[in-house]
């Protein structure tokens, strides 16, 4: 399929032909939205079973709504040919990112899991999408 008519067919997040995604402001969009998607399945699940008496509300994992993201950061990956630029840009994002989420997480200690770990997972939503788009595209126009 052409760049324009891939294009003209106004999806969400916008592709290029290989089907990489072409703007930092959708990567980060489209990631976002899965997060707060994943936040609220996972603030629905607690509710049931705290419901139920099978725990406390506010003790799932925030960490769990990472689970959307991390599928579209793997799909972005897997869109990309294979080369060191893909690889490396994606080991530091993964450290940076695991890093930051880690580092917000501990700030927000005494708050309850699910919202510790929503920010921390949050962090590393951002971190993740920030270093992985602007890494990978730096390091293909280098490498060719």
């Amino acid at each position: 399929m052409s760049e324009s008519s891939r294009q003209g067919q106004g999806g969400f997040p916008r592709r290029d032909a290989e089907g990489r995604i072409v703007a930092l402001g959708d990567l980060l969009g489209i990631s976002l939205a899965g997060l707060v998607i994943g936040l609220l399945a996972l603030l629905l699940f607690d509710w049931g079973f705290a419901t139920v008496g099978a725990g406390d509300f506010g003790r799932a994992n925030g960490w769990l709504a990472i689970i959307l993201p991390a599928w579209l950061y793997w799909e972005d990956f897997r869109a990309w040919e294979f080369g060191a630029a893909r690889v490396v840009a994606a080991l530091a994002a993964a450290g940076l990112a695991v890093v930051g989420g880690l580092v917000v997480a501990g700030l927000a200690d005494g708050l309850p899991p699910l919202l510790g770990g929503g920010l921390g997972a949050a962090a590393f939503t951002v971190v993740y999408a920030v270093v992985w788009f602007t890494g990978v595209h730096w390091l293909a126009r280098r490498t060719g």
